[in-house]
């Protein structure tokens, strides 16, 4: 069944966009005044934020290829347009990486020379002993083939995909499923070192073991969340006929059990630092405690114990009026935890959450929901000629 986004929803897209103009436009002037570097780690945190949950479909289509699975070929589709903004993505941490690395802005202060000249004032010894790897030039190399990966990936599953539909045949599910396994092993590896280049870098005397899984669950649930949310939407739109409550049960149970696997991370990584007290590594959790405790502590009571709660029974896992507040609110709780992990270091605890932050992750949000809309239209929203698809639309647990 082809779908074609309404007008009323292609409107509010373009209005969400019109306020992030609007809130980045704000939040320029702002940090022109006051230095805070706020308005490039917002749209760090944005880009990242979005592009993650564009990877993590990626990640989610591969994992159901390697492992053959059935269950979720007829909304594999919603996964496929969560993909489409990847690229988009990259192209805005590519721009404040560039304004960073060009001194235009100032979140990685191990980007200045200074701080890795022996004969400067600025000279830092720990961070100039980290020069092998926190380097520009090797920074830029690892850059390049993070972002060209995950996109070739991203555009080899959607392209063998559309061929499938068109053609048949089963070589299309047995090349997707080939690359899904290289693809899974590149993943492991580039998340990880992603996540330490783009982000933990930003506080680059500080360290975790468990930061790259820490993200790696945000953007998992987040992705889980929004996938849960637009499934919800075409269904009360009249669309995916196929999607049965066993579908919509198995995604809310990836809802809950992801959110047990944040909580892990986040507990994990707090309190084995914290209880170590150790200064390089406790100065991370007490920025934010200290200034920021409310917020950080909310956002692992929210992320935690309201699904936990809420979503425990098999009955509620299949009901829109348990599972569509709860994903609205990881959804939000999550950007948030993305919030937390950025604002802080960029700024060194002078930002705080305001009505410019808020803009603008609304106006990316609407960009993201826009382009991944279009993608939908621009297939139908159940696959042809796959393999596992009639197993799919039968599915019962």
């Amino acid at each position: 069944m082809e779908y074609t986004p309404s007008g009323k929803l292609k409107m509010s897209t373009y209005i969400m966009i019109l306020v992030g103009i609007v809130a980045l436009a704000l939040g320029f002037v702002n940090d022109h005044t006051e230095h805070h570097n706020a308005f490039w780690a917002n749209l760090l945190l944005n880009g990242f934020f979005f592009m993650t949950i564009s990877l993590a479909a990626t990640f989610f289509i591969a994992v159901q290829y390697a492992a053959e699975a059935a269950w979720a070929v007829v909304f594999k589709r919603i996964f496929e347009a969560l993909m489409a903004f990847l690229p988009y993505g990259g192209i805005i941490v590519t721009i404040v990486l560039a304004m960073n690395s060009a001194g235009v802005a100032h979140m990685y202060h191990w980007m200045d020379p200074e701080v890795m000249d022996p004969n400067s004032e600025h000279y830092d010894a720990l961070i100039a002993m980290k020069k092998p790897y926190l380097n520009q030039v090797f920074f830029w190399i690892r850059t390049v083939i993070y972002l060209a990966g995950w996109i070739y990936f991203a555009r080899y599953f959607r392209k063998k995909s559309l061929e499938e539909d068109q053609i048949g045949g089963e070589s299309f599910f047995w090349q997707n499923r080939t690359m899904s396994a290289i693809f899974l092993v590149f993943f492991g590896f580039s998340e990880m070192f992603a996540v330490w280049d783009w982000v933990m870098s930003i506080d680059v005397h500080w360290h975790s073991n468990l930061y790259h899984w820490y993200l790696f669950a945000t953007m998992w649930l987040a992705f889980i969340a929004l996938s849960l949310l637009i499934t919800y939407y075409l269904k009360g739109k009249g669309h995916l006929k196929e999607v049965n409550d066993s579908h919509l049960h198995d995604l809310g149970k990836w809802l809950f059990a992801v959110g047990l696997l944040w909580a892990y991370f986040f507990y994990a990584q707090f309190l084995l630092i914290w209880y170590a007290d150790m200064p390089e590594e406790t100065v991370y959790f007490k920025l934010r405690i200290k200034e920021y405790g409310g917020l950080f502590f909310g956002t692992a009571l929210f992320n935690f114990f309201v699904p936990f709660w809420v979503l425990m029974s098999r009955d509620a896992k299949r009901n829109p009026v348990f599972v569509v507040p709860v994903a609205i609110l990881l959804f939000i709780s999550h950007f948030l935890t993305y919030w937390l992990v950025f604002l802080p270091s960029a700024t060194g605890g002078h930002d705080h959450l305001s009505f410019t932050d808020i803009g603008v992750f609304i106006g990316f949000l609407g960009a993201f929901l826009l382009v991944t809309f279009n993608a939908l239209a621009k297939a139908p929203l159940v696959v042809k000629n796959h393999p596992y698809l009639e197993e799919s639309k039968h599915l019962h647990i």
